[in-house]
């Protein structure tokens, strides 16, 4: 099988900024940096229940999918790191909404005896949120994604 490859996003048409991940010896998974959507080759309208999938999504993430020349539907990415933070879209219309960020802190020695951190060693620092315009790659930058 191959590996992921970057390559030219089906969507955005950003060079080099989508991550192609083989799913098995005929499909993909889609990633893209540079639009921050996602998609695999099985998410085809008629082809995929849709409706099913879109059940446990955001109101916004359903108004900002698209589809692609192949007929893959695309939708926004959520990035949740452990110790780095989240990235997501943010809004209340497809015509209002940016990426947002907000970063991970680790817990007090206090917060990790409560039991809604058990098991945890961060958690989110609500005075870290920024948002980003339409600016994906920025927004994980932020969090530190790109950190060695």
């Amino acid at each position: 099988m191959n590996t992921d490859q970057l390559t030219v996003c089906p969507r955005c048409k950003e060079e080099g900024a989508c991550y192609k991940l083989p799913i098995n010896e005929t499909m993909y998974s889609y990633w893209c940096l540079g639009c921050g959507c996602q998609t695999n080759d099985m998410m085809k309208e008629g082809e995929f229940d849709i409706p099913a999938y879109e059940e446990t999504l955001p109101e916004l993430y359903k108004d900002l999918k698209s589809t692609d020349e192949e007929g893959r539907i695309w939708y926004p990415t959520s990035i949740n790191l452990e110790g780095k933070g989240t990235v997501f879209a943010n809004g209340n219309s497809k015509d209002n909404w940016q990426w947002s960020a907000i970063r991970s802190i680790k817990l007090t020695e206090e917060e990790m005896s409560e039991p809604k951190f058990k098991g945890k060693e961060y958690k989110s620092d609500a005075k870290s949120l920024t948002h980003f315009e339409k600016d994906f790659i920025e927004a994980c930058d932020y969090i530190g994604i790109f950190d060695k």
